[in-house]
């Protein structure tokens, strides 16, 4: 009990320790090589939905219910476990996590009915959250006070995985069918001992801090404001990701009907939207660590909205320039709503940050089989042609209180 109130008092007071000591790029470039991986492997599962659709004969609110069980999943227990270590610290749950992905993958690759795949898709969402909380976390900690820096790198990682795994599927999976996916297990064991050796330095790190409490940072935001910023928080994650949901989901299908191409180059398409992306988060934290918060979440949604508007009117080639345009601008706000979450309620890292990535799942979950039923009933260009309005609720911004930067 002593040893785990010691971890715990290190872990929640490291921070402002590491302030004086610079970012820990070692630690830093970890949890985002571990988060590369585990969005690597989440991002292949979208991506083989148009094989997965083929072969079990699904209907697009189908697919879209493979999405929900996984998003949901992540959502519900996220911030659960987030709130848990924040008060009993629990490195060692990063590799856990990743074990049962590798259930999950394994599963993936064999499923021989649609409840099975649902059952995959729940593995690999629990394994998901296992990760996302503590590994943000970690991120903070080593940070060195550049926490819109840290944030955006370990965002980054993530990123590059969404965007490698359609490229990946379209090379090595989609040619060779369902059972290819079991080579996404090499994957899951490099992230196993990447974060085995983030844990170690966690627990190490924690225990040779010599801190008090006084070091704390106080809450920034109270009652009604605090409120009011969540709550307008949580209206841009619900615009963000429903936008990315369309996109990440069902953007190789609208490719595919409207243009007449094939799966492989429509997967082509999606990559070079997700690299965007990941471009845009890894831009967003440095430039909110220098101009505020508030200000990069307004750029990323007003100045997207004008790109967004015009795509499902565009021909081929103007569609895949809007849309990296889109997701580069869109993608620059997520680092800096963590940021700012978290400096709005400080002391409680991993509750807001499994809140906020429990969000993000949630709603790409509810999306994207909201989504997927609309594309049933409208057809999947009447849902992008909605889906173009989102950014319009970044004008929410205004409502946001203002937050002193560091």
């Amino acid at each position: 009990m002593t040893s785990s109130i010691q971890l715990k008092d290190g872990i929640a007071n490291t921070v402002a320790n590491d302030q004086s000591q610079g970012m820990i790029i070692k630690i830093v470039g970890a949890v985002a090589v571990a988060h590369l991986l585990n969005d690597l492997i989440q991002a292949v599962l979208p991506a083989i939905y148009p094989m997965l659709k083929a072969n079990f004969s699904l209907s697009f609110a189908e697919v879209g219910l493979i999405s929900f069980v996984y998003q949901i999943t992540g959502s519900l227990l996220q911030p659960w476990i987030g709130l848990y270590t924040d008060k009993h610290p629990k490195p060692y749950l990063l590799p856990l996590g990743m074990v049962v992905t590798f259930c999950g993958i394994i599963l993936l690759a064999f499923s021989p009915s649609f409840a099975v795949l649902l059952c995959a898709s729940a593995l690999i969402g629990v394994g998901s959250a296992t990760f996302h909380p503590e590994a943000s976390r970690v991120a903070r900690m080593a940070s060195g006070g550049r926490f819109g820096t840290a944030q955006s790198t370990f965002q980054v990682g993530g990123n590059t995985g969404t965007a490698i795994g359609p490229l990946l599927a379209a090379l090595l999976i989609v040619p060779f069918g369902q059972h290819a996916v079991a080579g996404l297990v090499i994957f899951a064991l490099l992230a196993i001992w990447v974060l085995f050796g983030v844990s170690r330095w966690t627990v190490n790190h924690a225990k040779s801090q010599v801190v008090t409490r006084a070091t704390q940072a106080h809450t920034k935001l109270h009652g009604r404001k605090l409120i009011i910023a969540l709550g307008t928080i949580s209206v841009l994650m619900f615009a963000k990701f429903t936008y990315i949901a369309s996109i990440s989901n069902y953007f190789t299908f609208y490719l595919i009907q409207k243009f007449h191409i094939s799966i492989q180059t429509a997967q082509l398409h999606l990559f070079a939207f997700l690299a965007a992306v990941a471009v845009g988060t890894f831009a967003g934290g440095p430039i909110g660590d220098k101009i505020g918060r508030k200000a990069v979440i307004w750029v990323s949604f007003v100045g997207m909205a004008p790109f967004a508007l015009m795509m499902p009117y565009a021909n081929l080639f103007w569609t895949t320039v809007f849309s990296i345009i889109a997701g580069l601008v869109l993608s620059s706000a997520f680092a800096a709503m963590v940021v700012y979450a978290q400096e709005a309620v400080p002391g409680r890292v991993g509750m807001i940050a499994g809140l906020m990535f429990g969000l993000m799942f949630g709603v790409s979950g509810i999306a994207a089989a909201g989504l997927g039923h609309l594309a049933d009933i409208n057809g999947i260009e009447w849902v992008f042609g909605l889906c173009s309005l989102l950014p319009l609720l970044g004008f929410a911004t205004a409502l946001l209180p203002n937050t002193k930067v560091k």
